[in-house]
């Protein structure tokens, strides 16, 4: 078999969203491919709208329950085991995808030679197959049979791993199994996985349909996720070193951990609205002092953080009261302004204009 599109589901019945994704995959025009739908344990009816799915496509959508919820993680992990197809997709059971999505990421990958094709996504905030806000995922410059240049721009960039199709071989043979029971799984293995390609290829197009709601998981944010993030970055670091590409890599690995472990989870944690997060701050600059004291001196650091950004991070590490009381006033201030501007009425822009122009 070709291909062997793998499916995590976890309560995505509501609203159409799971019947909505699994069709876009029934519709693909590939031939010879499976879809694998592992339905997590879901407390909803998911399992049942996926059975019926199943009866109504036989042969070509294979739906496997877990009995106990393993997160993203464990359902890839089963899919990926279960699989009968020569390359594996992943897709978000709330997404959907381009009719032609499989048939393009595999042409390139038998033109090319490729282990990994990918291709770019969609933003988009209602059903349907009309293109939203296209966000490019990786860039020419990583493409080819890879160097260490090459592998270096991946690792810094890796782009998301449901726009990618990956030969399964690969991933079975170096035991690429996802950590389980946990959320942000693809930000410990995506960089692995390519690490462990040899020839990298892109379809500049915008094939998959990244929906964006409140449920889902990069919009959630909680104390429990904030830390998972926290131990998937952490694992990174363990099973690069494992795999003997830390040393070789660790300007750009230290720079992932710093950018995911601890200035995306601060300030995902300082906009969201949740309990701790002065305990959390404590937390995240021990841990970020404890395996890379000297984080701000990486090249990278200093050429792709922001300024505001680094005066933020310079203040937590001196002081975690002044940080905090610095933070909100600069957030108060900003929601003031901007509540101001808003209330302005155009006459009254119009007004001021005339005045200040004499």
């Amino acid at each position: 078999m070709k291909l062997s599109i793998i499916v995590p589901v976890y309560n995505m019945a509501a609203d159409g969203k799971l019947e909505y994704c699994i069709r876009s995959l029934l519709n693909q025009t590939v031939e010879d491919y499976e879809i694998l739908a592992v339905d997590d344990a879901s407390a909803d009816n998911s399992l049942e709208i996926l059975r019926r799915l199943e009866r109504e496509n036989p042969g070509k959508l294979k739906v496997l329950a877990s009995g106990v919820n393993l997160r993203q993680g464990g359902a890839k992990n089963i899919g990926i085991r279960a699989a009968a197809g020569e390359w594996i997709g992943i897709v978000d059971s709330d997404d959907w995808v381009s009719p032609r999505m499989y048939e393009k990421l595999l042409h390139k990958a038998e033109e090319t030679g490729a282990d990994v094709v990918g291709c770019d996504y969609s933003l988009v905030y209602d059903r349907g197959m009309e293109i939203g806000t296209v966000i490019r995922n990786n860039h020419e410059n990583q493409t080819g049979i890879l160097t260490d240049e090459k592998y270096r721009r991946l690792l810094l960039d890796s782009g998301s791993m449901v726009i990618k199709i990956y030969r399964r071989e690969m991933i079975v043979k170096n035991q690429l199994w996802y950590p389980e029971h946990m959320f942000y799984e693809d930000n410990c293995m995506s960089p692995l996985w390519l690490l462990h390609c040899r020839h990298f290829e892109r379809v500049p197009e915008p094939l998959y349909y990244y929906y964006q709601h409140e449920t889902s998981t990069v919009h959630t944010i909680s104390p429990a996720r904030c830390h998972d993030r926290m131990w998937a970055m952490e694992l990174l670091i363990q099973k690069a070193k494992a795999y003997g590409f830390y040393e070789k890599f660790l300007p750009e690995f230290e720079y992932r951990f710093t950018e995911l472990y601890f200035i995306t989870t601060l300030f995902s944690c300082m906009q969201g609205s949740i309990k701790g997060k002065y305990k959390l701050a404590g937390e995240l600059k021990r841990g970020i002092l404890h395996t890379f004291p000297a984080f701000r001196e990486n090249a990278y650091y200093r050429e792709r953080m922001g300024r505001e950004e680094k005066k933020l991070i310079d203040l937590l590490l001196r002081s975690k009261p002044v940080f905090f009381v610095y933070y909100y006033s600069l957030n108060g201030y900003r929601k003031i302004r901007k509540t101001l501007k808003n209330k302005l009425k155009p006459a009254d822009k119009r007004e001021r204009q005339t005045k200040e122009h004499g």
